[in-house]
């Protein structure tokens, strides 16, 4: 049987751990835990939204969200709240508004780059609802091609009879995904094929596969995508940044 420890044990280990940190022990630990990158990430988002000012209607509409949410209807609410989370007003204030200055930064940042990028992400964006029939036998796939190219019999039913992957249970019938969610050969196959055509048996790792693109739905930038791709873009950007603040750190201290 383990033995029990004390959480007052515990409590003393840990301060008694965090008073002698030193300086230089700062980073291995940080590495060692496995949270430098997010402590990297989060000092740099508030770097970049230093700067960042909230009209006083912004303001307003965060702290009446933020209120609604937690259901706080008067000042006295707001102290037991605060008091309940060892916050003050400052604390507060950071944590209310650190979400809506960081979607301003990005707007700021990257909302003049939303239309060419979404060009540049479209065809990876459009979304496709397609028939498939995945078997280990070519001369099978070839047979069921024919049947289904003939009318003998219909896709689902073959799907349902002999396909062999999960999409058996849905008659073969697989979307709406986007593009960039299959196989990227078969991607490539459902983008260059027209709705309602039948390719023929193809080579696609262990399978082979029978394929029919049901339809193509095309991507717009609403508002929903436009979010999105201004989520990529910071995200790509934020990774970045942490990992050459990461490289540049542990090549200073050597660690």
């Amino acid at each position: 049987m383990a033995p029990v420890v004390e959480i007052d044990e515990i409590w003393q280990e840990v301060t008694k751990r965090l008073s002698s940190i030193s300086g230089n022990e700062i980073i291995p630990l940080l590495k060692q835990y496995g949270i430098m990158p997010q402590l990297v990430r989060e000092i740099v988002i508030d770097c970049t939204i230093s700067s960042i000012e909230l009209s006083k209607d912004e303001v307003f509409a965060v702290y009446k969200q933020f209120y609604q949410e937690q259901q706080l209807n008067s000042d006295g609410d707001l102290a037991a709240w605060l008091d309940a989370r060892k916050l003050d007003r400052s604390s507060l204030d950071y944590m209310v508004t650190r979400g809506t200055k960081l979607e301003k930064f990005k707007r700021v940042t990257w909302g003049n780059k939303i239309e060419s990028y979404f060009i540049q992400r479209k065809a990876k964006l459009d979304k496709v609802v397609y028939s498939l029939i995945r078997v280990n036998d070519i001369g099978i796939a070839q047979e069921l091609y024919f049947r289904i190219q003939e009318g003998e019999q219909t896709f689902q039913e073959l799907a349902s009879q002999y396909s062999q992957g999960s999409e058996a249970d849905t008659g073969g019938l697989l979307g709406p995904v986007e593009l960039a969610t299959p196989h990227p050969a078969l991607a490539n196959l459902l983008a260059t094929s027209q709705p309602g055509q039948l390719l023929p048996p193809t080579r696609l790792a262990e399978w082979f596969i029978i394929l029919r693109l049901e339809k193509l739905i095309p991507a717009n930038l609403d508002e929903p995508t436009e979010q999105r791709l201004l989520n990529e873009l910071f995200e790509n950007w934020l990774q970045n940044q942490v990992k050459e603040i990461i490289s540049n750190e542990c090549a200073r201290r050597k660690c």
